[in-house]
């Protein structure tokens, strides 16, 4: 998928919104504990019930390695069935993956080769060449980790470093920046996370087309209104994820409609509406 093909499905769809996977199985309902393929069952049904609101799907893949053969199996029908039931679904693979070499295009064959995947989240730390094997398949995409959404960000991401002209600068923008060079808007996309908005605006000065992935929006506190604020370019060059908010959101019902998790996928198709409502008035 290219990133005019991005684009435009999500002004089709009037969403930016990516549904990430998180399927903890010590949350999931009874009834759906007694499948053999629990996760993927559970999956299959928030796929069916937000697909109309989504662009994207997000499985964090510690999930599903956590599961052992049962886990990747079910992994790998996570990405069939999304593939089946809407083949322009872009499907990431949040692995966080960072090594070099021989290693890299190993992995890079694992997820586009092997299981399908659009793009995969990587971890930078070890330089380019980490990153290269990732950009060589056409059609596919690096996500590269620059300023996350977690607390502890603060203690490496935003540290000041200083650049051969002398300039200083955030850990976070010497990544972006060298980053850039290294592949291009078709193929290249980097996280900033939603819990510090106003870096956003920072990265857009000086990375004003890329795609960003946004985490942090729901149950860590960011918003909708401060990502568009900040990160939305003119062909949105956004991809805002949310998890929990939706695939648990039957958990944090206070009006008794989901009794052990009974139609927990209403709850996620309700959150997902919501949240894609309001990305459309943005899109308009």
């Amino acid at each position: 998928m290219d990133y005019n093909q991005l684009y435009q499905n999500i002004l089709r769809k009037g969403s930016f919104l990516c549904t990430g996977l998180d399927s903890d199985i010590s949350l999931l309902p009874d009834h759906i504990l007694q499948l053999e393929y629990p996760i993927f069952e559970f999956n299959r049904a928030i796929v069916d019930a937000t697909k109309e609101f989504s662009v994207a799907y997000k499985p964090n893949l510690a999930f599903y390695e956590a599961e052992g053969a049962s886990g990747w199996r079910q992994l790998e029908m996570t990405v069939n069935y999304i593939r089946e039931s809407d083949p322009s679904l872009f499907i990431i693979a949040d692995a966080k993956r960072g090594d070099i070499g021989n290693t890299a295009k190993r992995y890079a064959s694992a997820f586009y080769d092997k299981m399908d995947f659009d793009a995969v989240t990587l971890a930078p730390f070890m330089g380019r060449d980490s990153v290269d094997p990732f950009l060589e398949h056409k059609g596919k995409w690096a996500i590269v980790l620059a300023l996350t959404s977690n607390p502890s960000a603060e203690n490496f991401e935003m540290l000041m470093t200083r650049n051969e002209s002398g300039e200083e600068r955030a850990l976070f923008r010497e990544v972006i920046e060298q980053a850039m060079g290294w592949g291009s808007i078709e193929n290249t996309m980097f996280v900033a996370g939603a819990t510090r908005p106003e870096k956003l605006a920072e990265i857009r000065e000086f990375c004003p087309d890329h795609f960003l992935l946004v985490p942090g929006v729901g149950a860590q506190g960011g918003t909708i209104a401060d990502v568009v604020k900040y990160g939305m370019n003119s062909r949105c060059g956004l991809l805002v994820n949310v998890s929990r908010s939706i695939s648990f959101a039957w958990r944090d019902d206070t009006r008794g409609r989901y009794p052990n998790g009974i139609g927990f996928e209403m709850g996620a198709a309700e959150a997902a509406a919501d949240i894609a409502r309001e990305m459309q008035k943005y899109l308009l």
